[in-house]
């Protein structure tokens, strides 16, 4: 861990130099926001529009963030929730939490020019389904029922994948061969629950085999670990992210669990309250992979009018993970 004082943005202004009480004071968790496989997805967006030009239609959230969503609709992205929604040839852009073969299939029955922009850390599950799914193993994907990730990963051998959502979904397992059982998970889960669930699991099935590498991509685990950092130390701490991003929910949980008193989710400044700060003097700050430094740096502004300048960054460890744009985008922006 390695702490350093934080750069705050200029708009601030130079709350960090105010006459403050020296008690309050705020820990930012880095790594926090934006993963590479978010970057990759927005990215991809932005290019097609300005390679192609508006309008470009995404299916479903490119990733779970209103702020960012909003943002691309305004630059002339149409985001629908399904590819039936888009106008027969035109361009439509897979978000980042990737979609099952039979959505391809409708795309090509309708003549769209598809941009994949699935996560690659994901695309790696569905590789892990394909597999066991052809070696005749019952796969238990460890999940949160209707998350746009976990259709698209069951839907690689629905015949073969049951889901398994939390503890509770661990009795209601039953799978054809005890011996032929594989576990998976959506990338974006707490690391500790699903360890959990992993481990009531293997009560019942002791031969389950585990997946050929960790499911649950670096970029959460790493939030995760930096989030538990700050949280052992913090009265409270504020994650920036959307109510629909289950990484961003996840450290919630994380920061209760690692001992700070309160933790709240808020899509930005705005939806802090301000009887949060009462009697509080160190405040924990994060993001979601999905959420931009912006928003962040909203929340730091907000947090220094009320006296919070003194702003330390806490970095559990550094990211250097780089994604190259999907593929199609990449044939044509090079032509």
């Amino acid at each position: 861990m390695r702490a350093v004082p934080y750069a705050v943005p200029r708009s601030i202004g130079n709350m960090t130099g105010a006459a403050t009480p020296t008690t309050r004071r705020v820990l930012v968790a880095k790594p926090r926001g934006y993963c590479a496989g978010v970057d990759r997805a927005v990215l991809a967006v932005e290019q097609a529009l300005e390679r192609y030009g508006a309008p470009i239609y995404v299916r479903k959230q490119i990733v779970h963030n209103t702020h960012v969503v909003q943002t691309l609709e305004k630059r002339g992205a149409i985001f629908v929730e399904e590819t039936a929604e888009v106008p027969e040839g035109s361009i439509v852009v897979f978000s980042a939490h990737g979609v099952s073969p039979a959505v391809h299939e409708e795309a090509a029955k309708r003549s769209l020019r598809t941009i994949d922009a699935t996560c690659p850390l994901v695309t790696k599950v569905h590789k892990e389904a394909q597999r066991f799914a052809k070696d005749d193993y019952d796969i238990l994907l460890i999940g949160h029922e209707g998350h746009e990730e976990v259709e698209g990963t069951a839907g690689e051998a629905p015949e073969r994948i049951q889901l398994v959502d939390g503890l509770d979904g661990v009795r209601n397992v039953q799978v054809r061969d005890p011996s032929r059982v594989v576990w998976l998970s959506q990338t974006t889960l707490s690391v500790d629950e699903t360890i959990e669930t992993v481990d009531r699991l293997r009560e019942r099935f002791p031969d389950m085999v585990n997946p050929p590498s960790d499911d649950i991509c670096y970029a959460t685990q790493n939030r995760q670990v930096a989030v538990k950092e700050i949280a052992r130390e913090a009265d409270l701490v504020i994650v920036v992210g959307s109510d629909n991003s289950s990484n961003s929910k996840r450290l919630v949980e994380v920061a209760l669990d690692a001992g700070a008193a309160a933790s709240y989710l808020v899509d930005n400044a705005g939806f802090i309250r301000e009887e949060w700060l009462e009697g509080v003097s160190t405040v924990g700050v994060t993001s979601g992979a999905s959420v931009p430094e912006e928003l962040v740096e909203g929340v730091l502004a907000y947090l220094a009018e009320r006296g919070y300048g003194d702003v330390t960054e806490v970095e559990a460890m550094a990211e250097k993970v780089h994604f190259a744009l999907p593929h199609e985008l990449r044939r044509d922006l090079r032509s």
